[in-house]
Parts: structure tokens; sequence; C-alpha cells
């Protein structure tokens, strides 16, 4: 891929997507992610091991329990537990993950995105899908470009 911008496109591209990390509280990123995805017309799926109803809708406790599997998976989740997430992707076939991060560390985590690489995923190592979801909103628009400026967002050339 040549830019991060292609990069989100071809991962939106794909309708069925897990997102891990949701919570029943419904107060992370990855909750915000999982509702805007849906609102706009995803196959969308909630993954957290401890609740089995996130946002009204159905929660699986892993992604190998989800039927027929997804194309693409966004990691909300705090970066400890991102390998261990990436490493379920790849035994469900997954060939495009995203690693949430806007401030901070996110879901990033070094180990997480060599394992990525290591299994031949497409993987985003920061930014959000919001930054790429038309329209995008004022917020993730501002964060995208600051994120931008600060260097804290994938270039898209490792997402292959």
């Amino acid at each position: 891929m040549e830019s991060l911008r292609e990069a989100a496109r071809d991962f939106l591209a794909h309708r069925r997507v897990a997102v891990v990390g949701v919570s029943r509280g419904g107060d992370t990123a990855a909750n915000v992610i999982y509702r805007r995805m849906r609102r706009d017309g995803y196959e969308v799926f909630a993954i957290n091991p401890n609740a089995t109803e996130v946002e009204g809708d159905p929660c699986w406790l892993a992604l190998d329990a989800l039927p027929d599997g997804v194309e693409t998976v966004v990691v909300g989740t705090p970066p400890d537990a991102a390998a261990e997430v990436v490493a379920a992707c790849a035994r469900a076939g997954v060939r495009r993950v995203w690693l949430h991060r806007s401030f901070g560390t996110g879901s990033v985590d070094p180990a997480a995105v060599k394992l990525a690489r290591r299994h031949g995923m497409a993987v985003l190592a920061g930014g959000c899908p919001m930054m790429f979801l038309d329209p995008v909103d004022p917020a993730h628009r501002c964060f995208r470009w600051l994120l931008g400026a600060t260097g804290k967002l994938p270039d898209g050339r490792d997402y292959v």
C-alpha cells in the first residue's frame, strides 16, 4: 500500500468485522467503533470473554465462536492483550487487523505487530477506523491530523 488512506479504505471495504475489547458499560473506544460500524451497515460482531450482550446485541466470547468467521478485526484491548488477540486472529484465518490507538499506546503492542506480520496479516498499528469512515466527524478529523503531525499514525506501507 502506498498510504494510510489506501490501507484504511482496503480494511473498511470488508464489511464483516469483529471488534475485540468492547465493554458492557459502553465506555471504551472499541464500543464507539462498534456502534459507528453497526450504524454504517457493517456486519459487526462484539467480542468480550466476559459478556454475553453488549450494546443490546449478542456478544461473542472469542473469535473462534463466531459463525462463519470475519474478514477483519479491530483490536480495542489494552496493549498487553493485543498479541493474544492477534494469535486468535491467525487461528481464525483473519487476514486484516487494526490495532486501535488514538492517544497513548492504545492497543498497539510491538509483539502483536510482529506476530501479525509473521502470520502474513495486513496490520494497521495505530489510528482509528473512525478517522476514515465517511463522513468523518470533526473530532476524528482533528485526531487524524494531530496524530499524523506527531508521527503516531501508521503510514500504510506495511499493510499488504
